[in-house]
């Protein structure tokens, strides 16, 4: 019969559940800067989309990367933060 001692089994899963939370470590971060990269370069294109539109009635946001990340972060309320500081700012 195969005899396999209980240390060796313990060690087998111990080192599965810690193969496990390494790699969610790794994972959960890179998940993160991928969702706000990709909602930077979505908050990039919303600005130059105000921006054209924009122009017809006065309303002009420069677009670099704070004012694009910062729309990436927060969305729609991002671009709302953006509008009123430019007013209260007349900038």
């Amino acid at each position: 019969m195969l005899s396999i001692e209980y240390n060796a089994i313990f060690a087998y899963v111990f080192g599965l559940i810690l193969l496990y939370l390494i790699g969610w470590f790794l994972l959960v971060p890179l998940k993160v800067v991928v969702k706000l990269v990709y909602n930077s370069i979505l908050g990039g294109i919303t600005l130059i989309i105000i921006n054209f539109f924009g122009g017809f009635i006065g309303i002009h946001i420069g677009v670099n990367p704070l004012t694009a990340i910062t729309v990436g972060v927060l969305g729609v309320p991002g671009i709302a933060l953006l509008l009123i500081l430019q007013m209260v700012y007349k900038v």
